[in-house]
């Protein structure tokens, strides 16, 4: 339970920590000359937070690991509870303890290491050869084996605690490296040079807006954003895109305002963040049916568009269908999106929520995930999966499976996701399907048959996609929905 309680204080405080840093980029008002952030103490003392929770996860990382046998000392432990409790009341305790103590030890050791292999012919022959050393043989058996379900128990229990401190400890190595990336992304600014300034200045001065301070930052991937504080002179407001156009002038290059809060330019100063523009744009659809006699589907979906960038797709089909398994896929998909929001990975993110859920899952729930990120700059999209269904790429007339063997969410403590990276162009479809619509295809290959349902469909939009497949699928199964079916499409666009 303890276990649990920080795992979920853990993801709220990097909630927290993204929320902050919105924060401080939306509200920022302070002049240039104070933006020394080379050398500014905040940002030591923010990597020295990060320093501080890394030692914490290196610190459960260095517990002992997983045991699947129990040690020497624990066997030989339980040979001298069984003396003391039960031979010592024995009249041949002598005999057995004091004559020919190694040899009853020797024994009683095997017999308990044949327990705990729990091989039936091995322990019928370990019984067996007690009878020349013992005459109250049943009795010591009955003995013996209480004490070793106990120790199983025990070991059982030891290796769950292990488990969960190990998922802890793999958020706090997270929440490490996010302390860090934010260090990086709230400190590390440069001011604009003097004819820059003077000449966004300028240009912006023909349309009534204002510069106090301009700062630029680049990016790892080589990208260059900028925050200007700006203001109206006039009444009006003015769309942040004013400055836009005027910045892409300058910089030669598309640039667009990324606010997470006003999108508005008004005459109050306020930092106004400012990226280059994507290539690219996604348009989705979904398409779905419930199992028949349930009122609720237990497959739910997220499609969204992240600040840096990325559009962001996750399918999650919960275990069984009903509120239970909406539920379990709920939660995931919106905890996924959530800690994609604050800035990790999608493979990261999965891996903290597969953690989460090995230390609350006490009755075996499990969930799939299928997640596509798309980097709108490139179109790059990279895949990952868990337990999820085939996904399909739709190009012209041709169409790709991308299949996965791994694990669902919440099964294994250490979860391995099968993940794979391709490269899209103008025109490609993406296409999620839970396991409900290939199972309701003939079984002898339906992944080659949903290629030429998907072929079959002759569809421009995604939305039209994705119904005209869940249509076909369900013409196969006679218009009888045996489980949850949900498909999902997106198609790659320029902009």
């Amino acid at each position: 339970m303890q276990e649990w309680i920080i795992a979920m204080l853990v993801i709220f405080a990097l909630l927290i920590l993204r929320d902050m840093a919105k924060t401080v980029f939306s509200e920022m008002k302070k002049s240039a000359a104070a933006f020394a952030y080379d050398q500014n103490p905040q940002k030591e003392k923010m990597q020295r937070y990060a320093e501080s929770f890394q030692k914490l996860a290196n610190s459960f990382c260095g517990m002992p690991g997983r045991r699947d046998y129990l040690s020497s000392s624990q066997i030989e432990e339980m040979a001298l509870e069984v003396q003391e409790n039960l031979c010592c009341r024995c009249h041949l305790n002598q005999l057995c303890w004091k004559q020919q103590s190694v040899r009853t030890y020797e024994k009683i050791y095997s017999l308990l290491r044949v327990m705990e292999e729990n091989d039936e012919e091995k322990l019928r022959r370990a019984k067996a050869d007690l009878t020349d050393i013992c005459a109250n043989q049943g009795k010591l058996v009955q003995e013996l084996q209480r004490l070793m379900d106990r120790e199983r128990q025990n070991l059982i229990w030891n290796n769950k605690l292990l488990e969960n401190r190990m998922a802890v400890a793999e958020q706090l190595g997270e929440m490490a490296h996010l302390m860090k990336i934010l260090s990086r992304d709230l400190f590390d600014l440069t001011e604009a040079d003097l004819p820059f300034r003077e000449e966004f200045s300028r240009k912006l001065n023909r349309r009534k807006i204002q510069v106090r301070n301009v700062w630029f930052q680049e990016q790892p991937d080589g990208k260059v954003q900028y925050l200007a504080e700006l203001r109206v002179k006039g009444k009006h407001c003015l769309p942040a895109s004013e400055a836009a156009g005027v910045l892409s002038s300058m910089c030669k290059c598309p640039m667009t305002a990324r606010t997470s809060g006003k999108s508005l330019i008004t005459r109050e100063y306020a930092v106004q963040r400012f990226v280059e523009e994507v290539n690219f744009k996604i348009l989705f659809g979904a398409a779905k049916i419930t199992k028949e006699k349930e009122n609720i589907s237990g497959d739910n979906y997220v499609c969204t568009t992240e600040e840096n960038g990325q559009f962001f797709m996750c399918l999650s089909d919960g275990m069984g269908s009903g509120l239970e398994a909406c539920r379990i896929s709920e939660s995931i998909v919106d905890t996924l999106e959530q800690l994609v929001d604050a800035g990790f990975t999608g493979e990261t993110a999965a891996r903290m929520v597969n953690s989460v859920m090995n230390i609350r899952n006490q009755e075996g729930r499990f969930s799939t995930v299928d997640i596509a990120a798309v980097d709108l700059y490139s179109g790059v999209c990279h895949f990952l999966k868990a337990g999820a269904a085939t996904t399909f790429i739709k190009r012209d007339h041709w169409v790709e499976a991308i299949s996965s063997t791994s694990p669902a969410l919440g099964l294994v403590q250490q979860a391995e996701f099968e993940s794979s990276t391709k490269k899209l162009y103008e025109g490609d479809f993406l296409i999620m399907v839970t396991d409900g619509v290939l199972d309701a295809l003939p079984q002898e290959d339906p992944e080659e048959l949903m290629k030429e349902i998907i072929l079959q469909v002759n569809a421009a939009a995604a939305q039209e996609l994705a119904r005209g497949i869940l249509e076909r699928a369900l013409a196969y199964s006679g218009y009888h929905a045996a489980d949850d079916m949900t498909v999902l499409a997106a198609g790659l666009w320029r902009k």
